[in-house]
């Protein structure tokens, strides 16, 4: 993976990762900039063989559709239905014009709100990195039978770089997101959880950035994040990472395959 080149100052990373659009959830623009290892389930192409053999789908917090478009590509065929949510309008409307051709009607639905289908409407309810998962919201508009399948953030996740802004944060904090926990809470909304994996993936930010477009792309690592407001630390890690490199931290996820008791399996 390549370096920015060292004649770059602060200033213009600084600017430059503070100009890029952050719509969606594609990430392209990291590339030479930033990596991050990918689970080993591969969630996207794991979907599609699901998408495969549903009749009713929703994936519910599309962000920019990216993931349930390619989904859809892969998929051996497209359901008879598919909608999906999305509670931010720039994402809503930048889903809405990737899905369109596909036939997936993309509904304008707060992420805090109960969800805006019939009891029993879907089969196959999919989320990639859910801001929290809404168990009996997502159990009350699975059929029975039917499948929840998520990848979600894990417990801590990048909370190297999150400190590094933040300092060191309660344990309520680092520990919000637990797989088990969650394992509860979905068991409490009446699910089975026929499978819980989670691992631990290794993240590399190679300039500073890289580090403002991240954290003004994934707004609740640093809420209310500004280069303005923490260029102190800005400063700190930029030449950190110009003494010893990449700047490490790591990711959590996990993946959750759930299904609401009753006869039909999607």
């Amino acid at each position: 993976m390549k370096r920015r080149e060292e004649k770059e100052t602060f200033e213009d990373l600084v600017a430059e990762g503070a100009s890029v659009p952050t719509e969606g959830w594609d990430f392209s623009w990291f590339e030479g900039r930033a990596t991050e290892a990918r689970p080993s389930w591969g969630y996207a192409t794991s979907m599609a063989e699901r998408l495969g053999r549903a009749s009713a789908v929703l994936d519910i917090q599309t962000g920019g559709g990216e993931v349930l478009d390619f989904a859809l590509a892969k998929a051996p065929k497209r359901p008879p239905l598919t909608v999906a949510t999305e509670g931010w309008p720039p994402n809503a409307a930048k889903a809405t014009a990737l899905l369109r051709p596909r036939g997936v009607a993309v509904v304008a639905a707060p992420e805090d709100a109960p969800l805006p289908f019939a009891d029993g409407a879907f089969d196959l309810v999919v989320s990639r990195h859910p801001v929290r998962p809404h168990w009996a919201e997502i159990a009350r508009v699975l059929q029975a039978g039917g499948t929840y399948f998520a990848q979600h953030v894990g417990p801590g996740s990048a909370f190297e770089l999150v400190e590094h802004f933040l300092g060191p944060q309660p344990d309520e904090v680092r520990g919000g997101r637990r797989p088990e926990r969650e394992r509860a809470d979905a068991e409490a909304a009446g699910l089975d959880v026929v499978e819980l994996r989670a691992e631990r993936l290794r993240m590399e930010f190679h300039d500073i950035g890289a580090v403002v477009h991240f954290l003004r792309k994934v707004v609740w690592m640093v809420p209310g994040f500004t280069a303005e407001a923490y260029e102190p630390q800005l400063r700190a890690l930029h030449r950190r990472i110009q003494d010893e490199g990449p700047f490490v931290a790591h990711s959590t996820r996990h993946l959750f395959d759930a299904r609401k008791p009753g006869t039909h399996q999607a």
